[in-house]
């Protein structure tokens, strides 16, 4: 007879009592040269995070060269005085290192990450990157070629499409805020290297710049390395750089940018709002994310879920520019895309979902769920050095204090589900919103119009 067999059964795991958690507070500090330092030391982060900050605002490009503040940011890494483009490529990935650099409406900004080990050597890479660029001629005009490759891919693209004309339908003409961030084929064509050269002359200097560091510096002397490296980064003393004021119009209207024979219509539905200095900014970010934020929110829910018109549609705040004085920007969103038959009824059950929010408010439970994949989930969105480096180069940028994503956080939690309504409402009036679609005005013009939801202007498409 054959014994059966037996399973051992062992007790199953219990859970450890949970770690508070907060927002990583950084130390500040000034280099000799006038670079401001903020260090955050994460045990256990062998992979170093470094972000600079350059004071070189999209509205300090000169006149007709647009995007030259991008062409100077990628340039960072095409050479300097000590290596050419190809070496210098080459040492970095020796280094196991990444550098990347954007520039956008508040600045510049490097983003390096590095073994810890290789710190020192890709720490002296960046600061020959700042301290002596090459910009030779061959390279900017490489870069520029690229850039120009770029702008009929970027129209082509709907939602980059709506975008654009979004930013030009709600500033004026001479705000640098209207305009494309990374210039138009006019504009990028006249930039050279003498132009480039001359841009970071002007403001590129140590004085006005930040460097955000973030990992495991158990052995690290930060100072003697970054007095070894950045610390030997010169330039002229910090000028105060007048910030001039933004203004905008969302009256409510709707743009629809012709692209004759497109099965689906991209649309982005925005107006500005205030700064991340706002009381109203914790409410907003809430009640914006019961709206929008995740698959389970209300806009979904109808759109996606019970309707079946698009594969989803996101509402969210992006801080255009931030001031200390609480006179920055942000804009305010809602985008998806929709089939081209039901666009007049997408839009229509959208508008439906912001009068019912107005008159019947969010539930608890909506916001409780929103709580909790807002605050919930932040020990695991801030594992990595390149995740706590990054918001922390943000707070610098927007002028925000050092513990205001800790702070955040608090203030999320204490947020009940009546201001969040308040602030959502507020952020998304009905009457107050810019319509930018971009679809077959042949099919669609005619349903929008019906809507009611503002007056209804065609615009070719380039």
């Amino acid at each position: 007879m054959t014994e059966l067999a037996t399973m051992e059964f062992h007790p199953q795991p219990q859970a450890g009592e949970a770690r508070p958690w907060a927002f990583p507070a950084p130390e500040r500090g000034t280099l000799g040269n006038g670079l401001t330092l903020l260090r955050c030391h994460r045990p256990g982060q062998q992979v170093v995070a470094v972000e600079v900050l350059l004071d070189a605002p999209l509205e300090a490009e000169p006149k007709g060269l647009d995007g030259i503040a991008t062409i100077m940011a990628r340039a960072f890494s095409e050479g300097t005085d000590k290596h050419s483009a190809e070496e210098f490529a080459a040492e970095l990935e020796r280094c196991g290192a990444t550098l990347d650099a954007h520039a956008d409406h508040p600045g510049v900004r490097l983003s390096l990450e590095v073994p810890v080990s290789r710190l020192p050597k890709a720490l002296g890479l960046l600061a020959d990157a700042l301290r002596a660029p090459a910009f030779e001629d061959g390279e900017i005009e490489r870069l520029v070629r690229n850039r120009l490759d770029e702008i009929p891919h970027e129209t082509a693209n709907p939602a980059r499409r709506a975008a654009k004309e979004l930013s030009r339908q709600l500033f004026p003409a001479d705000s640098r805020m209207s305009r494309p961030r990374q210039g138009t084929e006019e504009t990028v064509t006249a930039i050279d290297s003498a132009a480039v050269r001359a841009f970071y002359e002007k403001h590129v200097r140590p004085a006005t710049a930040t460097a955000v560091v973030v990992g495991d510096l158990t052995d690290v002397d930060l100072d003697a390395l970054l007095g070894d490296t950045l610390g030997t980064w010169t330039g002229s003393q910090a000028q105060v750089r007048p910030v001039p004021p933004v203004t905008a119009d969302d009256t409510g209207r709707v743009i629809i940018v012709d692209r004759p024979g497109a099965v689906q219509t991209q649309l982005l539905i925005g107006r500005v709002g205030a700064d991340r200095h706002d009381r109203v900014w914790p409410a907003q970010v809430l009640g914006t994310y019961c709206l929008g934020g995740t698959l389970t929110s209300r806009l979904d829910r109808v759109l996606r879920e019970e309707k079946g018109y698009t594969y989803g549609v996101r509402a969210f705040g992006q801080v255009l520019r931030s001031a200390p004085d609480g006179t920055g920007i942000s804009m305010l969103a809602i985008s998806g895309s929709v089939d081209t038959p039901n666009t007049g009824p997408a839009l229509d059950d959208l508008w439906k979902v912001l009068r019912t929010l107005a008159a019947e408010g969010l539930t608890d439970a909506e916001r409780d769920v929103a709580v909790q994949n807002l605050v919930g989930v932040a020990p695991l969105k801030y594992e990595t050095a390149g995740a706590v480096a990054g918001t922390l180069a943000d707070q610098v940028e927007q002028h925000l204090p050092d513990d205001f994503q800790a702070t955040l956080y608090k203030q999320l939690a204490a947020t009940g589900s009546v201001e969040a309504t308040a602030a959502a409402v507020n952020a998304f009036p009905v009457d107050r919103l810019v319509t930018v679609l971009v679809g077959d005005a042949a099919q669609i013009e005619e349903p929008v119009r019906a809507l009611g939801v503002g007056e209804v202007s065609v615009v070719r498409a380039e």
